[in-house]
Protein backbone atom coordinates (compact mmCIF):
# COMPACT_ATOMS: atom_id res chain seq x y z
CA UNK A 1 0.00 0.00 0.00
CA UNK A 2 1.17 3.44 -1.03
CA UNK A 3 1.81 5.98 1.99
CA UNK A 4 -0.68 9.27 1.31
CA UNK A 5 2.95 11.27 1.84
CA UNK A 6 4.34 9.17 -0.49
CA UNK A 7 1.48 10.07 -3.65
CA UNK A 8 2.49 12.71 -6.19
CA UNK A 9 1.17 16.33 -5.62
CA UNK A 10 0.38 16.47 -9.55
CA UNK A 11 -1.30 14.92 -12.13
CA UNK A 12 -0.79 13.39 -15.41
CA UNK A 13 -3.09 13.52 -18.20
CA UNK A 14 -2.69 10.90 -20.68
CA UNK A 15 -4.21 12.97 -23.62
CA UNK A 16 -5.10 11.41 -27.36
CA UNK A 17 -4.81 14.48 -29.45
CA UNK A 18 -6.78 12.73 -32.81
CA UNK A 19 -5.81 12.30 -36.18
CA UNK A 20 -4.40 15.99 -36.71
CA UNK A 21 -6.58 18.63 -37.13
CA UNK A 22 -7.35 20.70 -34.61
CA UNK A 23 -10.96 21.10 -34.95
CA UNK A 24 -11.10 17.40 -33.88
CA UNK A 25 -9.55 17.79 -30.23
CA UNK A 26 -12.42 17.15 -28.02
CA UNK A 27 -13.19 19.77 -25.39
CA UNK A 28 -11.68 18.32 -22.72
CA UNK A 29 -8.51 18.35 -24.55
CA UNK A 30 -8.15 21.74 -25.56
CA UNK A 31 -9.04 22.95 -21.74
CA UNK A 32 -6.29 20.93 -20.91
CA UNK A 33 -3.61 21.95 -23.01
CA UNK A 34 -4.48 25.72 -21.93
CA UNK A 35 -4.24 24.53 -18.20
CA UNK A 36 -0.66 22.25 -18.31
CA UNK A 37 2.24 23.26 -16.79
CA UNK A 38 4.32 21.15 -18.74
CA UNK A 39 3.21 19.52 -22.14
CA UNK A 40 5.06 15.89 -23.26
CA UNK A 41 4.11 15.48 -26.94
CA UNK A 42 4.61 12.91 -29.56
CA UNK A 43 5.90 13.70 -33.18
CA UNK A 44 1.88 12.45 -34.24
CA UNK A 45 -0.27 15.53 -33.15
CA UNK A 46 -0.39 17.73 -36.31
CA UNK A 47 1.76 20.40 -36.35
CA UNK A 48 -1.57 23.02 -35.83
CA UNK A 49 -2.19 21.29 -32.47
CA UNK A 50 1.49 21.91 -31.47
CA UNK A 51 1.85 24.94 -32.79
CA UNK A 52 -1.39 26.01 -30.16
CA UNK A 53 1.13 25.07 -27.18
CA UNK A 54 3.28 27.57 -25.80
CA UNK A 55 6.81 26.97 -26.72
CA UNK A 56 7.88 27.25 -23.47
CA UNK A 57 6.23 24.45 -21.64
CA UNK A 58 6.17 21.75 -24.59
CA UNK A 59 8.77 19.36 -24.79
CA UNK A 60 9.39 16.93 -27.75
CA UNK A 61 9.79 13.07 -26.32
CA UNK A 62 8.71 11.33 -29.72
CA UNK A 63 9.77 8.44 -31.64
CA UNK A 64 9.83 8.21 -35.71
CA UNK A 65 10.62 5.25 -37.31
CA UNK A 66 14.21 5.65 -39.05
CA UNK A 67 14.62 9.01 -37.35
CA UNK A 68 15.47 10.74 -34.06
CA UNK A 69 14.12 8.99 -30.61
CA UNK A 70 13.67 9.63 -27.07
CA UNK A 71 13.50 6.24 -25.11
CA UNK A 72 9.80 5.08 -23.42
CA UNK A 73 12.10 4.88 -20.27
CA UNK A 74 12.95 8.61 -19.99
CA UNK A 75 9.29 9.27 -20.58
CA UNK A 76 7.89 7.42 -17.97
CA UNK A 77 10.51 9.02 -15.95
CA UNK A 78 9.89 12.51 -16.72
CA UNK A 79 6.38 12.13 -16.51
CA UNK A 80 6.53 11.18 -12.42
CA UNK A 81 9.09 13.61 -12.00
CA UNK A 82 6.97 16.35 -13.06
CA UNK A 83 3.96 14.95 -11.14
CA UNK A 84 6.16 14.55 -7.37
CA UNK A 85 6.90 18.44 -8.42
CA UNK A 86 3.27 19.38 -8.28
CA UNK A 87 3.00 20.09 -11.98
CA UNK A 88 0.04 19.69 -14.05
CA UNK A 89 1.57 17.43 -17.08
CA UNK A 90 -0.35 16.34 -20.48
CA UNK A 91 1.12 13.31 -22.11
CA UNK A 92 -0.26 14.02 -25.70
CA UNK A 93 0.31 11.62 -28.50
CA UNK A 94 -1.54 11.42 -31.79
CA UNK A 95 -4.81 9.66 -32.25
CA UNK A 96 -5.64 7.86 -29.15
CA UNK A 97 -3.47 6.74 -26.33
CA UNK A 98 -4.69 3.47 -26.49
CA UNK A 99 -4.91 2.18 -29.81
CA UNK A 100 -0.93 1.11 -30.09
CA UNK A 101 0.04 4.54 -28.36
CA UNK A 102 1.73 2.47 -25.50
CA UNK A 103 -0.87 4.45 -23.39
CA UNK A 104 -1.36 1.36 -21.03
CA UNK A 105 2.47 1.04 -20.74
CA UNK A 106 2.72 4.71 -19.14
CA UNK A 107 -0.18 3.93 -17.24
CA UNK A 108 0.91 0.95 -15.36
CA UNK A 109 4.54 3.10 -14.72
CA UNK A 110 2.65 6.04 -13.00
CA UNK A 111 0.42 3.77 -10.86
CA UNK A 112 3.66 1.81 -9.97
CA UNK A 113 5.13 5.19 -9.37
CA UNK A 114 1.89 6.62 -7.03
CA UNK A 115 1.46 9.45 -9.93
CA UNK A 116 -2.42 10.36 -9.96
CA UNK A 117 -3.25 10.18 -14.15
CA UNK A 118 -6.33 10.06 -15.91
CA UNK A 119 -7.27 9.30 -19.55
CA UNK A 120 -8.82 11.66 -22.15
CA UNK A 121 -9.71 9.42 -25.34
CA UNK A 122 -8.91 11.42 -28.65
CA UNK A 123 -10.54 10.27 -32.00
CA UNK A 124 -8.26 7.46 -33.27
CA UNK A 125 -6.82 7.89 -36.74
CA UNK A 126 -7.07 4.25 -37.71
CA UNK A 127 -11.00 5.14 -38.35
CA UNK A 128 -10.51 8.97 -38.82
CA UNK A 129 -7.53 8.98 -41.38
CA UNK A 130 -9.74 6.47 -43.78
CA UNK A 131 -12.64 8.57 -43.03
CA UNK A 132 -11.96 11.88 -44.32
CA UNK A 133 -10.08 10.01 -47.60
CA UNK A 134 -13.98 8.41 -48.11
CA UNK A 135 -13.00 5.40 -46.45
CA UNK A 136 -15.87 3.90 -44.01
CA UNK A 137 -13.66 1.51 -42.06
CA UNK A 138 -17.02 -0.92 -41.93
CA UNK A 139 -19.99 -1.24 -44.53
CA UNK A 140 -23.16 -2.72 -44.11
CA UNK A 141 -23.02 -5.09 -47.55
CA UNK A 142 -19.38 -6.42 -47.46
CA UNK A 143 -17.64 -5.58 -44.02
CA UNK A 144 -19.43 -6.24 -40.91
CA UNK A 145 -15.93 -6.31 -38.84
CA UNK A 146 -13.03 -4.73 -38.81
CA UNK A 147 -9.32 -5.43 -37.33
CA UNK A 148 -6.88 -3.61 -36.55
CA UNK A 149 -3.16 -4.29 -36.31
CA UNK A 150 -0.25 -2.59 -35.83
CA UNK A 151 2.92 -2.51 -38.48
CA UNK A 152 5.18 -1.65 -36.03
CA UNK A 153 6.12 -4.46 -33.60
CA UNK A 154 8.10 -4.66 -30.45
CA UNK A 155 11.29 -5.19 -32.28
CA UNK A 156 12.79 -7.55 -29.01
CA UNK A 157 9.53 -10.12 -29.85
CA UNK A 158 11.32 -13.30 -30.96
CA UNK A 159 8.16 -14.15 -33.26
CA UNK A 160 5.39 -11.94 -34.52
CA UNK A 161 2.04 -11.80 -32.40
CA UNK A 162 0.19 -11.07 -36.14
CA UNK A 163 -0.99 -13.86 -37.50
CA UNK A 164 -1.74 -12.47 -41.04
CA UNK A 165 -3.63 -15.68 -42.48
CA UNK A 166 -6.15 -15.26 -39.36
CA UNK A 167 -6.69 -11.98 -40.82
CA UNK A 168 -7.31 -13.26 -44.40
CA UNK A 169 -9.68 -14.90 -43.46
CA UNK A 170 -12.30 -13.18 -41.50
CA UNK A 171 -13.50 -11.32 -44.41
CA UNK A 172 -13.43 -8.69 -42.73
CA UNK A 173 -11.90 -5.15 -42.91
CA UNK A 174 -7.81 -4.81 -42.18
CA UNK A 175 -6.71 -1.64 -41.19
CA UNK A 176 -2.48 -1.44 -40.37
CA UNK A 177 -1.17 1.51 -38.09
CA UNK A 178 2.81 2.13 -38.54
CA UNK A 179 2.87 -0.37 -41.30
CA UNK A 180 4.14 1.78 -44.50
CA UNK A 181 8.04 0.69 -44.14
CA UNK A 182 6.59 -3.62 -44.08
CA UNK A 183 3.63 -2.83 -46.56
CA UNK A 184 5.80 -5.75 -49.30
CA UNK A 185 5.87 -8.33 -46.34
CA UNK A 186 2.91 -8.18 -45.14
CA UNK A 187 0.93 -7.75 -48.35
CA UNK A 188 2.61 -10.63 -49.69
CA UNK A 189 1.63 -12.83 -46.12
CA UNK A 190 -2.06 -11.84 -47.47
CA UNK A 191 -1.76 -12.83 -50.57
CA UNK A 192 0.43 -16.23 -50.19
CA UNK A 193 -2.52 -16.72 -47.11
CA UNK A 194 -5.02 -16.74 -50.07
CA UNK A 195 -6.66 -13.30 -50.13
CA UNK A 196 -7.95 -12.02 -53.52
CA UNK A 197 -4.82 -10.35 -54.91
CA UNK A 198 -7.28 -7.51 -56.47
CA UNK A 199 -8.56 -6.87 -53.20
CA UNK A 200 -8.73 -2.94 -53.12
CA UNK A 201 -6.28 -1.23 -50.36
CA UNK A 202 -5.86 2.20 -49.88
CA UNK A 203 -2.93 3.99 -48.21
CA UNK A 204 -3.67 7.34 -45.87
CA UNK A 205 -0.52 9.51 -44.93
CA UNK A 206 -1.31 12.27 -42.79
CA UNK A 207 -4.84 11.82 -42.20
CA UNK A 208 -6.95 15.69 -41.53
CA UNK A 209 -3.21 17.26 -41.98
CA UNK A 210 -2.99 19.63 -44.64
CA UNK A 211 -0.44 17.80 -46.57
CA UNK A 212 -2.63 15.16 -46.56
CA UNK A 213 -1.73 12.09 -48.95
CA UNK A 214 -3.81 9.16 -50.34
CA UNK A 215 -2.67 6.21 -52.56
CA UNK A 216 -5.24 3.35 -53.88
CA UNK A 217 -4.73 0.38 -55.36
CA UNK A 218 -5.05 -3.88 -54.97
CA UNK A 219 -3.05 -6.16 -52.57
CA UNK A 220 -0.91 -6.98 -55.75
CA UNK A 221 -0.28 -3.18 -56.42
CA UNK A 222 -0.04 -1.24 -53.42
CA UNK A 223 3.73 -1.28 -52.94
CA UNK A 224 4.45 0.57 -56.50
CA UNK A 225 1.00 3.14 -55.45
CA UNK A 226 3.19 4.14 -52.62
CA UNK A 227 6.16 4.58 -54.18
CA UNK A 228 4.84 6.53 -57.13
CA UNK A 229 3.15 8.68 -54.60
CA UNK A 230 5.77 8.70 -52.18
CA UNK A 231 3.36 7.93 -49.43
CA UNK A 232 5.73 8.09 -46.29
CA UNK A 233 4.92 7.68 -42.61
CA UNK A 234 2.54 8.16 -40.80
CA UNK A 235 -0.14 6.62 -42.80
CA UNK A 236 -3.09 4.08 -42.10
CA UNK A 237 -3.43 1.35 -44.32
CA UNK A 238 -6.74 -0.42 -45.26
CA UNK A 239 -7.02 -3.34 -46.72
CA UNK A 240 -10.62 -4.58 -47.91
CA UNK A 241 -13.60 -3.83 -50.11
CA UNK A 242 -14.10 -0.56 -48.11
CA UNK A 243 -11.18 0.94 -50.00
CA UNK A 244 -13.44 1.21 -52.65
CA UNK A 245 -15.79 3.24 -51.69
CA UNK A 246 -13.29 6.12 -52.22
CA UNK A 247 -13.41 6.61 -56.07
CA UNK A 248 -17.26 6.63 -55.74
CA UNK A 249 -17.16 9.49 -53.43
CA UNK A 250 -14.10 11.38 -54.43
CA UNK A 251 -15.07 13.79 -56.47
CA UNK A 252 -17.32 15.55 -54.03
CA UNK A 253 -15.16 15.10 -50.59
CA UNK A 254 -14.46 18.34 -48.93
CA UNK A 255 -11.99 17.03 -46.73
CA UNK A 256 -9.93 14.32 -48.53
CA UNK A 257 -9.56 14.49 -52.29
CA UNK A 258 -6.01 15.18 -52.11
CA UNK A 259 -3.76 12.33 -53.92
Amino acid sequence: MTADADIAPGTVYLVGSGPGDPDLLTVKAKRLLEEADVVLHDKLPGPDIIGMIPEEIREDVGKRARGERTSQQYTNERMAELAHDGKTVVRLKGGDSFVFGRGGEEMVYLAKHAVPFEVVPGVTAAIAGPGVAGIPVTHRDYASSVSFVTGHEDPTKEDSAVDWGALADTGGTIVVLMGVGKLPEYTRELREAGMDPDTPVALVERGTWPDQQVATGTLSTIVDARDDIGIEPPAVTVIGDVARERQRVVKFLQNGAES
